[in-house]
């Protein structure tokens, strides 16, 4: 059933470059998952999320610090290794300083046509931050414009404002799958789905998730009496380390990271006239594209580099942990990455007060799966959890 996904998931680059040769459109590298879909997709552009290829790292040392986090370093190496010479740009949303290194040092050394740094709010929690970004939004568009020799127009806007909502929708429409008893959707499967989304054309990747909605009603399982999990933490793509945890007793159920429920948890407000019933308090000339797409990526749930004064997204959390009947959290935390280091022990206090039992992990490039699957075992027997298999 998710076979597609997982194949889009594993063949990537292939895909990327099938659908050049079949759109002839352009392709724009994002670095963080801030970057605004609706604008590049309404240009034609296809985002495509720069992701590392979990190898140790044997090109990036002599560009980017050792003790800068090892998915930065990653992605880096996919670049230097010319594994993305498919791209026309490459795009980062201001993040945190370790992938601005690595988006800097892409640009001196690998040549891209077009390439563009947003400078976006790291402080959303203030009413300045709208208009600031609206206005970052509009430049970008206008360099997108200028590099591409095109004018995009309101229609423009809200077909890329559309697909890129309805394939976030049906995205979370399967995640509902994932809150009865009756598990129907293995945490690996959605990661496959989820991160796949990242790269595959949203119309495509929309109609393989409809295909997977017919057919979800009447699958089952069978394993309703594994620990039911969350994964919280810094990007995660780890499909051999989900694999391992659902193998020894535990369904990992949903998700707080930048390839999980961040990415396209919110959607963007679209125009009262294609909405049914239009949205109330909403006058018809007073709908601006721009800043209702600065307002989607301003207010979805936060990453840590952005979740501050005030840390919101440990109430989103705890509403996850709620709705999905979450047993208990594996936090992961990429080696050296400074914003979640600092969200890990309020995170984990938080979560304590909560009476929601906790295992930290520290990644690398390379996932020890045998040293994991330990403390996992033990975790899983410190909540009371049986093992499955």
């Amino acid at each position: 059933m998710f076979e597609q996904f997982k194949q889009w998931y594993e063949r990537r680059h292939e895909y990327v470059r099938g659908w050049k040769a079949r759109n002839g459109g352009k392709v724009m590298g994002c670095f963080c998952s801030y970057a605004p879909e609706e604008i590049l997709t309404a240009a034609g552009w296809l985002p495509v999320r720069i992701l590392g290829a979990h190898e140790p790292q044997d090109v990036s040392e002599k560009h980017i610090f050792g003790m800068f986090c090892p998915f930065c370093r990653d992605v880096l190496a996919q670049g230097l290794k010319r594994r993305y010479d498919y791209l026309e740009g490459i795009l980062l949303t201001q993040s945190c300083i370790h992938l601005r290194q690595s988006f800097v040092s892409w640009k001196m050394h690998v040549p891209t046509p077009f390439n563009y740094y947003i400078y976006m709010p790291q402080k959303v929690q203030t009413p300045h931050a709208v208009p600031y970004y609206r206005s970052e939004l509009a430049k970008f568009k206008s360099a997108l414009e200028a590099f591409d020799g095109t004018r995009l127009s309101d229609a423009d806007l809200d077909r890329g404002i559309a697909l890129v909502n309805e394939n976030r929708a049906l995205m979370r429409y399967v995640y509902e799958y994932r809150k009865p008893p009756a598990l129907n959707v293995t945490g690996e499967e959605a990661m496959w789905m989820t991160t796949s989304s990242m790269w595959v054309d949203k119309a495509e990747h929309s109609t393989e998730i409809r295909k997977v909605l017919k057919e979800l009603p009447g699958r089952r399982l069978d394993r309703a009496n594994t620990a039911r999990l969350m994964l919280i933490g810094s990007e995660n793509d780890d499909i051999p380390f989900i694999n391992m945890v659902e193998r020894v007793g535990a369904t990992i159920v949903v998700d707080d990271h930048c390839t999980g429920t961040r990415y396209f948890w919110n959607q963007c407000e679209t125009h009262p006239s294609l909405q049914s019933p239009p949205l109330s308090g909403v006058e018809m000339g007073g709908y601006d594209r721009l800043t209702a797409i600065a307002q989607r990526y301003i207010s979805r749930p936060a990453c840590p580099v952005k979740d501050w004064e005030s840390r919101a997204r440990f109430e989103h959390i705890l509403n996850l942990v709620r709705e999905f009947n979450v047993a208990g959290a594996i936090i992961i935390q990429q080696k050296f990455c400074d914003p979640h280091e600092a969200d890990m022990v309020p995170l984990r206090k938080f979560l304590d007060e909560h009476n929601i039992p906790n295992l930290m992990l520290e990644f690398d490039a390379t996932t020890p799966l045998g040293p994991f699957r330990i403390r996992v075992e033990a975790f899983l027997e410190m909540i009371g959890a049986e093992d499955l298999f």
